[in-house]
């Protein structure tokens, strides 16, 4: 499979059906999720291994994940409406035994895995509302891959707060990421946003 296709596949796959604001529901596309998913395809972090997907909302990067070969994925969502859409997808491709759902809050989830692959929430609408998926991710994994906003105040935050968990960061890649008009808050049709995707490592 080719990069190019897998962004093709993904992007057919079902979205979130009443999206919830307080939650920063978006659909990951997928051309974004493709990028995340080829770079930890290449580098080894994928095929064979288990993976964790925090915040899996919908489904896109757990079933990318079992499109290149994972073994295992867990796919952690506190939103029972998103994870029927989860299901969905999964069924539709005929995933249901790569795939582990837990239900819940992304800090009551403790199973160890190889890699995390996670596009959490950026803190748009509740400040911090990343840092319980990048601690979990630092708890469970020895490889994290992440999507988060490409600022220059995001940038820092995440050099800091990655350091300080006794990780490093090895690869940052920029891309952008399109956002539909969904919520009362939205002002244009569709927003384009830089984001950022990166790999970490423990140090």
């Amino acid at each position: 499979m080719r990069k190019k296709e897998l962004a093709i596949i993904l992007s057919k796959l079902k979205g979130f059906r009443s999206p919830k604001p307080w939650l920063e529901q978006y659909r990951t596309p997928g051309n974004v999720a493709a990028e995340l998913l080829w770079l930890a395809f290449t580098l080894g972090d994928l095929e064979g291994k288990v993976i964790a997907d925090l915040g899996a909302g919908t489904g896109v990067l757990t079933v990318g994940a079992c499109l290149l070969g994972a073994k295992r994925v867990h796919a952690v969502e506190v939103d029972g409406d998103a994870l029927t859409v989860l299901r969905e997808n999964v069924s539709s491709m005929g995933f249901e035994g790569c795939v582990q759902v837990f239900k819940g809050d992304v800090s009551a989830f403790a199973v160890r895995v190889d890699t995390v692959v996670m596009n959490p929430p950026f803190g748009a609408q509740r400040k911090g509302a990343d840092r319980p998926f990048l601690l979990k991710a630092f708890e469970v994994a020895d490889v994290v891959y992440l999507i988060h906003l490409a600022k220059p105040e995001v940038r820092r935050f995440i050099e800091a707060f990655v350091r300080d968990n006794g990780f490093l960061i090895t690869h940052r890649l920029t891309t952008w990421l399109e956002i539909p008009a969904q919520f009362f808050f939205h002002r244009k049709r569709l927003a384009r946003i830089a984001v950022d995707i990166y790999r970490f490592v423990r140090a």
